[in-house]
């Protein structure tokens, strides 16, 4: 790297530069109400940075263990600042997950949180030799390790100042979730970490006054939105996860003015029976996406919480907006437009292809394909799937979609969710899509299951809304006369809830197995 001149801005810099002005003002407040202001997040990172810098061995990669904790915004920052690249291990994973990803990723400094992982971490430990250094974080007693807080303090913090950084140079590894076997790690560099920020600086509909509450597991989304908010001086309040009447709460107490949501857990809001009790009124802006939200519930929730919803499409090979759709522009009375991911945003270029690789018209299914700065490097020891996704220049994102005359998207499957039947596709989303519309149901997965007749035949697996009822040849007859006889399914399964990922997408994986019968 040798053009300093015309080198891009990269995260650390958007870090640096929002923690060296306003130094008072607040940036983060803890489960117990701890409050971190600007100088402070800045002179933890400062110290962290230093200790990670004169580690020896000095570590090149660096995984974090724990649920969500005020700390962990400045050791991820840290972390970044003294050029170690880090990977999250997911907080709901096993010590088996773990070994994987901390020998693929070469792995040599873990850092974890002692109140929920010490066991965990003391059996990684023992079969994981390429660990060179353990930290735990917070001030006790620890098993494993040291303390990350007491290595901190024997450092006085010094401004922050960004390294020079290559925008291909690696900055962290994100590991996918493996449903389709080993995990992979995805290649995340300066550059698309940058532009990803800038996309929602630029694209994304902030509150004038952002109090954002952080539920999602800050090992994946929940932490995207950390350089955005300081850039736009906001404040965050770090819950330790999810669950519905304690997020309310903090809604309520906290004045939330945003939040980040996957699907699921809106509607374990809008569903639980306490929703009416709290005062919400504060939001102005529900940011959602990682899943397919059925546009008969997105519509359920914007009627009881209002047109506050924002969505982004993306995956972490283009992290968090390839696409928006803004809150005015969720219409309620359009079935289609609520089913549409929204618009690719001005920092990428979209198209739609066939298996050609050829674009396809308007109207017509083709797989979504990604160029631009916001587009990673691939995937880690894994040359092959790399050429693959990259396949003709473009990043092929698997996911399949039809676009309107006005650019907008409408996702209908994952390429490798479409089941084919007797010969014809049948795309899974447009069938669950028209099985939430019945009042009767709260949620539906479609899958191909096996057939000697059809090769797959379409099997709809249901919950009912509590205290509802609803005859199978019902649902099969709403499909049929809307979307025809092929999609129409051959059977429905009604079920007390869906199967989730750890990231609380449905998981289509797991009920593929339990019907995998021929």
């Amino acid at each position: 790297m040798t053009d300093l001149l015309h080198l891009p801005i990269s995260v650390s810099d958007l870090v640096a530069q929002a923690l060296s002005r306003d130094l008072d003002r607040l940036v983060a407040i803890g489960e117990r109400g701890e409050r971190l202001t600007a100088r402070g997040l800045a002179e933890d990172i400062s110290r962290l940075q230093q200790v990670f810098e004169a580690l020896e061995p000095k570590p090149r990669r660096a995984a974090m263990l724990s649920r969500n904790r005020l700390e962990i915004l400045a050791v991820n920052s840290a972390l970044g600042f003294a050029g170690v690249v880090a990977t999250a291990l997911h907080p709901m994973g096993s010590v088996e997950d773990y070994l994987y990803v901390l020998e693929d990723a070469e792995v040599d400094l873990l850092i974890y949180d002692p109140d929920h992982y010490a066991p965990i971490v003391a059996a990684l430990v023992e079969r994981a030799p390429r660990l060179a250094h353990v930290f735990a974080l917070g001030d006790g007693e620890v098993a494993s390790g040291g303390s990350l807080a007491e290595a901190a303090r024997a450092y006085a913090p010094k401004p922050l100042t960004a390294p020079a950084f290559a925008p291909d140079g690696l900055l962290r590894i994100a590991y996918s979730g493996g449903t389709t076997g080993k995990p992979k790690g995805i290649m995340c560099s300066h550059g698309a970490s940058a532009t990803s920020a800038l996309i929602q600086l630029t694209s994304w509909e902030w509150p004038s006054e952002i109090r954002h509450l952080i539920c999602a597991p800050l090992s994946h989304s929940g932490a995207a939105v950390l350089t955005s908010i300081l850039v736009r001086g906001g404040h965050m309040v770090v819950a330790p996860g999810f669950e519905p009447v304690a997020v309310m709460q903090a809604i309520q107490e906290h004045r939330i003015t945003s939040i980040l949501l996957v699907p699921t857990m809106v509607l374990a809001l809008i569903d639980h029976p306490r929703f009416g009790e709290f005062d919400l009124s504060s939001l102005e802006v529900v940011f959602y996406g990682a899943s397919a939200f059925p546009a008969a519930r997105l519509k359920d929730a914007i009627a009881r919480m209002g047109p506050i919803f924002f969505q982004f499409y993306g995956q972490a090979e283009a992290p968090m907006s390839i696409t928006v759709l803004r809150r005015d522009e969720h219409r309620t009375d359009d079935p289609e437009r609520m089913a549409s991911c929204g618009r690719p945003t001005p920092l990428v270029r979209v198209a739609l292809m066939d298996d050609a690789m050829n674009e396809v018209a308007d109207g017509t299914p083709g797989e979504i394909c990604v160029r631009g700065p916001l587009v990673n490097l691939g995937y880690l020891n894994k040359p092959e799937e790399t050429a693959q996704a990259f396949a003709g220049g473009w990043l092929h994102t698997g996911d399949v979609a039809v676009r309107n005359a006005d650019g907008y998207l409408r996702i209908v499957d994952r390429k490798k969710d479409m089941i084919v039947t007797g010969g014809f596709n049948v795309f899974a989303r447009e069938v669950e899509d028209v099985l939430v519309e019945h009042p009767a149901v709260r949620q539906a997965a479609v899958i191909g299951v096996p057939d000697p007749k059809w090769g797959e035949a379409v099997k709809a697996v249901v919950v009912l809304e509590p205290g509802s009822a609803v005859e199978a040849e019902l649902l099969i007859a709403a499909v049929r006369e809307r979307k025809g006889s092929v999609q129409a399914p051959k059977s429905v399964d009604f079920v007390e809830a869906l199967p989730v990922t750890p990231l609380g997408k449905p998981d289509k994986k797991a009920l593929r197995a339990r019907y995998a019968v021929a």
